[in-house]
């Protein structure tokens, strides 16, 4: 008998002999499952029951799987892996740069994929938000992690991805201490880190060009060569 304790998935594929089969396989390793067709079938189920991780194709007729992934992990912080058929690694970028946390690709092993799961819900166990929600001061700037943007001095702010948001806030988490780039690359991208080397610093250049008065000589996000990153600022949280 399934645990009630033991968290829900949902499995959102258009793909009847992809999710059913593998919803009978969680199932059967103790996990709580719900299936979605598309996109509007997956927020319908989202409306009515709290899950604590979705399963996500990338390819569904109607609503893409980026469009509801941005949803997902910017409005409801939930963690999702991608489970797609293209393998090229630009895909794998962007997917994982809109804020998913894992990219399994097509055809896959199911026992891999419970592990992946596992590991997800590990970095980010259910009720616990994988980055601190409230709104931080550094440097005249403050960060809206609701918002996903920064509040610059003048008033007006600018947008984050998902992945330069939860790299800021890591930052924000321990400043003035490097950070490693093997770290930052664990915390975003889990397992698959190795794959996506160039992740944290094509991440790290693009927040640089909007928090940074020059870019090129930066004061905030600072580096340590051979090492990581570090923010250079004081943080304190706004009331």
């Amino acid at each position: 008998m399934t645990d009630v304790k033991e968290p829900k998935i949902l499995i959102v594929d258009d793909a009847r002999d992809i999710r059913e089969p593998l919803g009978v396989y969680l199932r059967r390793q103790g996990l709580r499952t719900r299936l979605a067709g598309d996109a509007a079938e997956a927020r319908r189920a989202l409306a009515e029951e709290p899950v604590h991780l979705v399963i996500l194709d990338l390819m569904m007729p109607g609503e893409g799987g980026l469009s509801l992934c941005r949803d997902l992990t910017r409005d409801r912080r939930l963690p999702v892996i991608l489970l797609t058929a293209r393998t090229a690694p630009e895909d794998r970028v962007t997917g994982l740069e809109t804020g998913a946390d894992d990219y399994v690709t097509k055809p896959f092993d199911p026992r891999e994929l419970l592990a992946r799961i596992r590991a997800v819900l590990r970095r980010a166990p259910p009720g616990q938000p994988a980055v601190i929600l409230k709104q931080r001061r550094f440097a005249g700037l403050t960060h809206d992690p609701h918002r996903r943007a920064v509040i610059l001095a003048d008033g007006s702010s600018v947008e984050l991805t998902s992945g330069e948001d939860r790299l800021l806030s890591l930052l924000l988490d321990q400043p003035w201490q490097v950070q490693s780039r093997a770290r930052l690359l664990d915390l975003l991208h889990g397992r698959e880190a190795r794959a996506y080397d160039r992740a944290v610093d094509n991440t790290i250049s693009r927040l640089r060009h909007k928090i940074e008065t020059v870019p090129r000589n930066p004061v905030l996000i600072m580096t340590q060569w051979g090492g990581g990153y570090w923010l250079a600022a004081e943080v304190e949280a706004v009331p």
